[in-house]
């Protein structure tokens, strides 16, 4: 029951409490400083796919469980992320107004459309019922929420294959979590302020959007505790959600925030990097 608590405790600190951080940096500023959260999004994205790729696969290898079976898991895991989001996608995009619906990508060309806060926006805008404001916030809360879950799910797994927070892996993944969800707190926060959301709301609702994280940690590290196979599976789900979240969200959100080619070095650096705290 100890190790569950100081799980709770420390995705707590690093889910809620760095995207509540650059909420409240977002919001005493009162700038949107794209530049610095897209870099930092995108080298901390370059630090989990060397963890992801180079530590929790190769563990849930060692488990000694057949490398199909993981191969399964992960794409099982990349399927689940992916499928969730086409959902949420699917559902919401009629609903904004775009330039030109017939040209418009099937995919997000802006931050806004990527946490779906744009649908919110559209809401207040056109004063709406508390009702459809309510649905908005949860398609938003959801939306975020399939970045965080397996976040917590690499750090629950990897505290379940290491049997400890202070070995392996799993300090090192709720730092960088925490480090990563600062700059991602002020992406959400940002588009919530110039959509009309008074400060404070925007800080508390960019805050508990981080909570996810703690939810995904339970699971990962229960799953963990089962056996071989239940370590191997979820280190191999964990692995292949967090992958479709860095490359299919993560990483084109960095883009989108800053388009310049320095978000791929970053990305590089942060992978160098991971290597560097996995082998030293």
């Amino acid at each position: 029951m100890g190790e569950i608590w100081l799980l709770t405790w420390v995705t707590a600190l690093a889910g809620i409490g760095g995207t509540g951080l650059g909420g409240v940096i977002s919001g005493l500023f009162k700038r949107d400083s794209a530049k610095t959260a897209s870099l930092l999004l995108s080298f901390a994205g370059g630090v989990m796919i060397a963890i992801v790729c180079f530590d929790l696969i190769q563990s849930a290898i060692d488990t000694g469980v057949n490398i199909f079976i993981i191969s399964l898991a992960i794409i099982t895991g990349v399927l689940v992320v992916y499928s969730l989001n086409f959902l949420i996608d699917t559902k919401t995009t009629s609903e904004v107004p775009h330039t030109n619906k017939k040209r418009h990508p099937h995919t997000a060309d802006n931050i806004d459309e990527l946490i779906h806060s744009d649908h919110l926006s559209v809401h207040m805008h056109h004063h709406d019922t508390k009702r459809a404001l309510l649905g908005a916030g949860i398609i938003m809360a959801c939306a975020i929420a399939l970045h965080n879950l397996p976040e917590g799910m690499t750090i629950g797994a990897s505290f379940a294959n290491t049997k400890g927070l202070m070995q392996g892996s799993a300090l090192v993944l709720s730092i960088l979590i925490g480090l990563h969800n600062i700059p991602e707190g002020m992406a959400i926060a940002v588009p919530l302020i110039n959509g009309g959301i008074k400060r404070r709301y925007a800080i508390l609702i960019t805050a508990v959007s981080g909570s996810p994280t703690i939810i995904g940690a339970l699971l990962g590290f229960l799953l963990g505790n089962i056996g071989a196979l239940g370590l191997a599976l979820s280190l191999g789900f964990a692995s292949g959600a967090m992958l479709y979240v860095v490359f299919g969200e993560i990483i084109p959100q960095s883009i989108l925030m800053y388009r310049s080619k320095s978000p791929a070095f970053a990305v590089i650096f942060g992978i160098l990097l991971g290597l560097i705290i996995i082998h030293v």
